[in-house]
Protein backbone atom coordinates (compact mmCIF):
# COMPACT_ATOMS: atom_id res chain seq x y z
CA UNK A 1 0.00 0.00 0.00
CA UNK A 2 1.63 3.55 -0.88
CA UNK A 3 0.75 7.03 0.76
CA UNK A 4 0.27 9.44 -1.47
CA UNK A 5 2.36 13.31 -0.39
CA UNK A 6 0.43 16.17 -2.89
CA UNK A 7 3.58 17.62 -3.84
CA UNK A 8 6.24 17.21 -6.24
CA UNK A 9 9.65 15.02 -5.71
CA UNK A 10 11.52 18.63 -7.20
CA UNK A 11 9.80 21.61 -7.72
CA UNK A 12 8.48 22.45 -11.17
CA UNK A 13 8.61 25.94 -11.92
CA UNK A 14 8.74 26.80 -15.76
CA UNK A 15 7.79 30.36 -16.86
CA UNK A 16 8.22 30.07 -20.78
CA UNK A 17 5.86 27.77 -22.65
CA UNK A 18 7.72 25.51 -25.19
CA UNK A 19 5.72 23.19 -27.47
CA UNK A 20 8.90 21.91 -29.17
CA UNK A 21 10.51 20.82 -26.06
CA UNK A 22 7.60 19.34 -24.45
CA UNK A 23 7.54 16.84 -27.69
CA UNK A 24 10.89 16.06 -26.90
CA UNK A 25 10.77 15.70 -23.52
CA UNK A 26 7.21 13.84 -23.02
CA UNK A 27 9.58 10.77 -24.13
CA UNK A 28 10.29 10.77 -20.57
CA UNK A 29 7.05 10.25 -19.90
CA UNK A 30 5.66 7.31 -22.06
CA UNK A 31 9.05 6.58 -24.26
CA UNK A 32 11.02 3.12 -24.35
CA UNK A 33 13.33 4.37 -21.62
CA UNK A 34 10.68 5.95 -19.77
CA UNK A 35 9.36 6.97 -16.27
CA UNK A 36 6.45 4.91 -16.70
CA UNK A 37 8.38 2.15 -18.48
CA UNK A 38 10.69 1.88 -15.25
CA UNK A 39 8.34 2.06 -12.74
CA UNK A 40 6.38 -0.59 -14.42
CA UNK A 41 9.46 -2.90 -14.51
CA UNK A 42 10.69 -2.68 -11.11
CA UNK A 43 7.38 -3.18 -9.42
CA UNK A 44 6.50 -6.45 -11.78
CA UNK A 45 9.98 -7.45 -11.31
CA UNK A 46 10.03 -7.50 -7.65
CA UNK A 47 7.77 -10.49 -7.11
CA UNK A 48 10.04 -13.14 -8.36
CA UNK A 49 13.39 -11.77 -6.55
CA UNK A 50 14.05 -14.46 -4.14
CA UNK A 51 15.98 -11.83 -1.80
CA UNK A 52 13.75 -9.35 0.61
CA UNK A 53 16.50 -6.76 1.06
CA UNK A 54 16.40 -6.85 -3.42
CA UNK A 55 13.17 -6.84 -4.12
CA UNK A 56 12.55 -4.34 -1.32
CA UNK A 57 14.83 -1.88 -3.54
CA UNK A 58 12.93 -2.71 -6.64
CA UNK A 59 9.83 -1.38 -4.56
CA UNK A 60 11.36 1.77 -3.90
CA UNK A 61 12.87 2.55 -6.84
CA UNK A 62 9.87 1.70 -8.82
CA UNK A 63 7.85 3.59 -6.69
CA UNK A 64 10.04 6.57 -7.31
CA UNK A 65 10.10 6.49 -10.71
CA UNK A 66 6.11 7.14 -10.05
CA UNK A 67 7.01 10.21 -8.80
CA UNK A 68 9.48 11.16 -11.63
CA UNK A 69 6.87 9.87 -14.08
CA UNK A 70 4.35 12.78 -12.27
CA UNK A 71 7.65 14.94 -12.60
CA UNK A 72 7.66 14.62 -16.46
CA UNK A 73 4.49 14.90 -16.65
CA UNK A 74 4.21 18.52 -14.91
CA UNK A 75 7.42 19.96 -17.37
CA UNK A 76 5.35 18.34 -20.37
CA UNK A 77 2.33 20.60 -19.07
CA UNK A 78 4.02 23.79 -17.93
CA UNK A 79 5.67 23.73 -21.31
CA UNK A 80 2.03 23.53 -23.49
CA UNK A 81 -0.07 24.77 -21.21
CA UNK A 82 -2.18 28.43 -22.39
CA UNK A 83 -0.63 27.90 -25.61
CA UNK A 84 -2.66 29.79 -28.33
CA UNK A 85 -3.93 27.42 -31.79
CA UNK A 86 -0.78 29.57 -33.79
CA UNK A 87 1.89 27.93 -31.44
CA UNK A 88 0.50 24.93 -31.33
CA UNK A 89 0.90 25.01 -35.41
CA UNK A 90 3.99 26.84 -35.48
CA UNK A 91 5.74 24.12 -33.08
CA UNK A 92 4.64 21.23 -34.60
CA UNK A 93 2.40 20.01 -31.62
CA UNK A 94 -0.67 20.20 -34.10
CA UNK A 95 -0.97 16.51 -34.48
CA UNK A 96 -0.53 15.55 -30.80
CA UNK A 97 -3.33 18.10 -30.19
CA UNK A 98 -5.61 17.01 -32.77
CA UNK A 99 -5.44 13.55 -30.33
CA UNK A 100 -5.61 15.27 -27.44
CA UNK A 101 -5.66 18.73 -26.92
CA UNK A 102 -3.11 19.34 -24.10
CA UNK A 103 -3.72 16.54 -22.22
CA UNK A 104 -0.92 14.04 -21.24
CA UNK A 105 -0.69 11.15 -22.63
CA UNK A 106 2.18 8.50 -22.82
CA UNK A 107 4.06 8.58 -25.80
CA UNK A 108 7.71 9.02 -27.58
CA UNK A 109 9.11 11.76 -28.69
CA UNK A 110 8.20 9.98 -32.38
CA UNK A 111 4.70 9.76 -31.47
CA UNK A 112 4.90 6.15 -30.79
CA UNK A 113 2.66 4.89 -27.69
CA UNK A 114 3.45 3.67 -24.39
CA UNK A 115 3.89 -0.26 -24.78
CA UNK A 116 4.57 -2.77 -22.04
CA UNK A 117 6.40 -4.84 -24.63
CA UNK A 118 9.39 -2.12 -24.36
CA UNK A 119 10.69 -3.87 -21.12
CA UNK A 120 11.44 -7.20 -19.21
CA UNK A 121 10.13 -8.85 -16.43
CA UNK A 122 12.11 -12.16 -16.74
CA UNK A 123 11.97 -14.12 -13.12
CA UNK A 124 15.93 -14.70 -13.05
CA UNK A 125 17.61 -11.94 -10.39
CA UNK A 126 20.58 -12.04 -12.40
CA UNK A 127 18.40 -11.53 -15.76
CA UNK A 128 16.40 -8.22 -14.36
CA UNK A 129 19.19 -6.39 -12.35
CA UNK A 130 21.25 -6.32 -16.07
CA UNK A 131 18.08 -5.32 -17.48
CA UNK A 132 17.35 -3.11 -14.93
CA UNK A 133 21.75 -1.12 -14.70
CA UNK A 134 21.12 -0.71 -18.90
CA UNK A 135 17.61 0.61 -18.10
CA UNK A 136 19.30 3.54 -15.99
CA UNK A 137 21.79 4.36 -18.21
CA UNK A 138 19.94 4.05 -21.37
CA UNK A 139 17.28 6.92 -18.98
CA UNK A 140 20.61 8.92 -18.43
CA UNK A 141 21.18 9.02 -22.03
CA UNK A 142 17.62 10.16 -22.86
CA UNK A 143 18.38 13.18 -20.43
CA UNK A 144 21.45 13.92 -21.78
CA UNK A 145 19.89 14.09 -25.34
CA UNK A 146 17.28 16.46 -23.95
CA UNK A 147 19.65 18.65 -22.59
CA UNK A 148 21.96 19.25 -25.30
CA UNK A 149 18.79 20.16 -27.24
CA UNK A 150 16.95 21.93 -23.98
CA UNK A 151 18.02 25.62 -22.92
CA UNK A 152 15.81 26.97 -20.34
CA UNK A 153 17.33 27.15 -17.29
CA UNK A 154 14.10 25.94 -15.42
CA UNK A 155 13.07 23.29 -17.80
CA UNK A 156 17.16 22.17 -17.30
CA UNK A 157 17.25 22.31 -13.74
CA UNK A 158 14.66 19.41 -13.26
CA UNK A 159 16.26 17.09 -16.00
CA UNK A 160 19.58 17.24 -14.18
CA UNK A 161 17.51 16.32 -11.32
CA UNK A 162 15.95 13.20 -12.79
CA UNK A 163 19.17 12.62 -14.69
CA UNK A 164 21.25 12.32 -11.17
CA UNK A 165 18.15 9.90 -9.92
CA UNK A 166 19.66 7.59 -12.82
CA UNK A 167 22.89 7.66 -12.27
CA UNK A 168 21.87 6.91 -8.64
CA UNK A 169 19.45 3.86 -9.15
CA UNK A 170 22.37 2.25 -11.67
CA UNK A 171 24.12 2.19 -8.64
CA UNK A 172 21.83 0.99 -6.26
CA UNK A 173 20.99 -1.85 -8.96
CA UNK A 174 24.37 -2.33 -9.37
CA UNK A 175 24.97 -2.75 -5.52
CA UNK A 176 21.56 -5.49 -5.72
CA UNK A 177 23.95 -7.46 -8.27
CA UNK A 178 26.62 -7.86 -6.10
CA UNK A 179 23.95 -9.13 -3.40
CA UNK A 180 22.32 -11.23 -5.82
CA UNK A 181 25.36 -13.08 -6.85
CA UNK A 182 26.83 -13.43 -3.28
CA UNK A 183 23.72 -15.44 -2.20
CA UNK A 184 23.86 -17.70 -5.06
CA UNK A 185 26.08 -20.79 -4.99
CA UNK A 186 28.55 -20.37 -7.63
CA UNK A 187 27.25 -23.62 -9.34
CA UNK A 188 24.22 -22.02 -10.18
CA UNK A 189 25.96 -19.11 -11.65
CA UNK A 190 24.56 -18.99 -15.71
CA UNK A 191 25.38 -22.01 -17.62
CA UNK A 192 26.86 -23.99 -14.20
CA UNK A 193 22.92 -24.22 -12.61
CA UNK A 194 23.19 -27.58 -11.39
CA UNK A 195 19.29 -28.43 -12.63
CA UNK A 196 20.82 -28.87 -16.31
CA UNK A 197 24.17 -30.64 -15.21
CA UNK A 198 22.33 -33.51 -16.13
CA UNK A 199 21.62 -32.28 -19.89
CA UNK A 200 25.36 -30.75 -20.38
CA UNK A 201 26.50 -34.41 -18.83
CA UNK A 202 24.45 -36.43 -21.51
CA UNK A 203 25.21 -33.30 -24.21
CA UNK A 204 28.91 -34.12 -23.49
CA UNK A 205 28.31 -37.77 -24.47
CA UNK A 206 26.53 -37.46 -27.47
CA UNK A 207 29.18 -35.25 -28.81
CA UNK A 208 32.18 -38.17 -27.48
Amino acid sequence: MWSYERRLQYPINIKEPNAKAAQIIISQYGGPDGELSASMRYLSQRYTIPYNEVAGLLTDIGTEELAHFELVGAIVHQLTRNLSMEEIEKSGFAPYYVDHTLALWPQAAGGIPFNACEFQSKGDPITDLMEDMAAEQKARTTYDNILRMVKDPDVCDAIKFLRAREVVHFQRFGEALRIVQDKLNEKNFYAFNPAFDSCNTNEMKDKR
